[in-house]
């Protein structure tokens, strides 16, 4: 199988949060993992929005939903969703004990009135 460019599947994910919202004492509504570098980032429902800045800055158009029990990905040069498509290295989401939106202690009370739609 020939995987498009944006697609490897032998990086594993850079941890289990948003590496920019950890960093800055952020939180996260969902988060996303780019297919070709692995950065974690914050998905664009969320304030900061750092998978898609990522993929942006990086030139890397394909993600996959970083959120347990959900294997869609997306192509941000597109805008097309996939349902599924290549297996990635492991894990494919972040632990199920983490709560959304996380992470723990870090999200305002005021959370939904927050969420960029």
């Amino acid at each position: 199988m020939t995987l498009p460019a944006g697609i490897d599947p032998s990086v594993p994910p850079s941890g289990s949060g948003c590496a920019e919202c950890d960093a800055g004492g952020g939180w996260w509504f969902h988060l996303r993992r780019c297919t070709q570098c692995g950065h974690v980032g914050c998905c664009d429902s969320s304030p900061a929005q750092h998978a898609s800045t990522h993929a942006r800055e990086a030139g890397h158009p394909f993600i996959r939903s970083y959120e347990p029990g959900e294997a869609w990905f997306w192509n941000y040069e597109t805008s097309e969703m996939y349902e599924s498509g290549p297996d990635l290295a492991h894990p494919l989401a972040h632990p199920a004990d983490q709560p959304v939106p996380g992470p723990e202690g870090r999200v305002p009370s005021n959370w939904p009135e927050m969420l960029r739609r």
